[in-house]
């Protein structure tokens, strides 16, 4: 090979103090692994109502699983000022209309020359799964609707190869390819086109898992994009390791994923955002393979094209691996909470922390409503445990003088050497005690943490009962945050009042990531449905309504979620026309037949 020529890259070479590691393939999943394909999450696990009319979680998975909450339904019926039924059941019709394929059979035949015919699915349901992330619109539509446009094929490649070969045969063949990693998006980033006429092929990674291998010394690793979260977290924490990614769909969110949505996690605080974590990636694209020959800790050499690939959606290529960061695994790891008078007092503190100290790996702080949640999920105390319950609350609120619907929790998780975290405890809870903060305990702090895996389960649980609701997330300035999640709650609630809709609506906030010039804001909505027409339609019109109050109140478009084709109508108020032609035109420029079809952020060439 010439100098001039691209030298292929080569993984490091074996080190003889064995700091160099190939992981042996992942088992198998097994049956406990089943995911579900009309709701959130693992097939063994569900929010129910049993024979004493209580909510319980089934399975036994979580910490909460097989306990009653008897507070749940009462706090939610008060909350949304409704009477509802336990017995009243909207009753899903799953699987609900599957569109024929519309299947190119020269296509098939190509697949059929390099893929096995268990890389190659046309079950329906399946095909379906694929066509759909988690917007309520589209879990509404497959239990009570019709999604409409869905995938027509679904291939699992194995290898770099199958991905190039399925490139090429759908160029040769007309045919559009839609990455799939862990279908948890919230921004409709998997749906369609109603009006798409070439054959729909849905490029599901989850077999390209593996993580190839492990520099330990130089704390690197390369990892196959379809490897999901949990995996990740498994294989690296036998050899004392972790990437100290985890976004709240860590269970089934992939590494592809987290880069194609240029993702944040839990813990970003001390092991940065996706962006921060990863140093190359290895892109299949119409053009052929990015791919790079080195990864350096920085390098200045014209314009970086692997950060093309952070938020791009699935509209430029198919990330097959990426080679990431890896950090040791903490000495200790340790959780905390603190309760506060008020949110203003949550958020003045928060603010201080990033200017006294290095926060903690997650800080989180919920404001009242969320809070009353939080304890209305909470398992029926009995014995020592009532009493210690009672002792608590009159503590809290008679002797601090903390007001029940004024009262806030911040939760904690501190990860590091014993030095590290014993320094961040004492500057985090002097700063706390500052604005009012009052230490409530590491099981308080693990218990929060814990909720985010089993929480999502509820939202389809309450479709069940005619609540819909969804989360959306911005980012914002300081010194706008507070006004921001006013605004938004206001508007909403006018906006709620104004159609006449039935008892009242659920908005809530919750602080979840710090920087030094700003905040992440997540936002909960929710309201009961029943009598409404087309109540997704309603709550999409009254998402957009609060995301309109979002940008006029100077919050981003997105911190972590993406655009996806929920949020596209928006780009025009936050990008120039230059930048969005740009955009435009470099898509025309890599994929000119437009074989990344799946049209997120409007990034078509037809």
């Amino acid at each position: 090979m010439g100098t001039n020529e691209f030298q292929k890259p080569a993984a490091p070479k074996a080190a003889p103090d064995g700091s160099f590691i190939v992981p042996e393939p992942p088992p198998a999943r097994g049956a406990d692994e089943t995911e579900s394909l009309d709701v959130w999450g693992f097939r063994d696990t569900r929010f129910d109502i049993n024979e004493n009319g209580r909510v319980v979680i089934r399975g036994s998975r979580y910490e909460l699983s097989g306990k009653e909450l008897p507070r749940l339904l009462p706090w939610i019926r008060e909350t949304l000022n409704i009477a509802l039924d336990s017995k009243d059941i909207h009753r899903p019709s799953y699987p609900t209309a599957i569109p024929d394929s519309q299947l190119t059979p020269e296509f098939r035949s190509a697949l059929e020359g390099f893929l096995s015919p268990a890389q190659i699915e046309s079950n329906g349901e399946i095909r379906m799964r694929h066509g759909h992330g988690h917007t309520q619109e589209e879990m509404f539509a497959i239990k009570y609707g019709q999604l409409g446009r869905i995938p027509d094929l679904v291939v699992y490649p194995e290898s770099d190869q199958q991905v190039a070969g399925l490139i090429d045969s759908a160029r040769k063949h007309s045919v559009t390819l839609i990455p799939y990693g862990g279908g948890t998006n919230v921004t409709d980033a998997l749906r369609c086109h109603a009006q798409e006429k070439r054959t729909i092929v849905s490029v599901d990674m989850s077999r390209m898992n593996r993580v190839l291998w492990i520099d330990t010394k130089n704390q690197m690793a390369c990892i196959q994009a379809g490897a999901v979260g949990r995996h990740i977290m498994t294989e690296l924490r036998k050899f004392g390791l972790t990437m100290g990614h985890e976004p709240d769909s860590v269970e089934f969110s992939t590494l592809g994923g987290w880069i194609a949505t240029n993702a944040s996690g839990m813990k970003k605080n001390r092991y940065g955002n996706i962006e921060d974590i990863v140093l190359d990636v290895t892109v299949a694209t119409a053009a052929g393979t990015l791919e790079r020959a080195s990864v350096s800790p920085r390098e200045a050499v014209g314009l970086d094209l692997r950060k093309l690939m952070f938020g791009s959606e699935g509209t430029l290529g198919i990330v097959t691996s990426a080679v990431v960061k890896v950090f040791p695994l903490p000495e200790i790891q340790e959780y905390g909470s603190v309760l506060f008078p008020t949110f203003e007092d949550g958020f003045a503190f928060m603010y201080e922390l990033t200017r006294e100290a290095v926060p903690p790996a997650s800080v989180r702080l919920v404001d009242n409503l969320q809070f009353q949640f939080g304890l209305a999920l909470k398992p029926a105390s009995s014995g020592l445990h009532v009493w210690k319950s009672k002792l608590e609350r009159f503590f809290v609120t008679k002797v601090k003088g903390f007001e029940p619907f004024k009262m806030v929790a911040c939760t904690l998780v501190f990860e590091g050497s014993r030095q590290e975290v014993t320094q961040q405890q004492n500057d985090l809870y002097r700063i706390a005690a500052r604005h009012g903060g009052m230490k409530a305990g590491a099981e308080n702090g693990r218990r929060g943490y814990q909720l985010t895996y089993s929480i999502a389960y509820i939202r389809d649980f309450l479709m069940n009962y005619y609540i819909i609701a969804e989360s959306f997330e911005t980012s914002v300035a300081w010194t706008d945050a507070l006004k921001l999640c006013e605004n938004v709650k206001r508007r909403l609630h006018d906006e709620y009042a104004r159609r006449g809709l039935p008892g009242k609506p659920f908005v809530t906030s919750r602080i979840t990531q710090l920087y030094r010039t700003g905040v992440a804001v997540y936002f909960y909505f929710g309201f009961y449905y029943k009598g409404i027409p087309n109540p997704q339609n309603v709550y999409l019109e009254l998402e957009n309504i609060a995301r309109d109050e979002i940008l006029n109140s100077g919050g981003s478009l997105s911190h972590h979620h993406g655009v996806g084709k929920l949020r596209r109508e928006y780009l025009p108020r936050i990008m120039s026309p230059a930048a969005l032609e740009w955009k435009q035109e470099l898509k025309k420029s890599l994929d000119p037949r437009d074989i990344f079809g799946a049209g997120n952020q409007d990034l078509g060439c037809r």
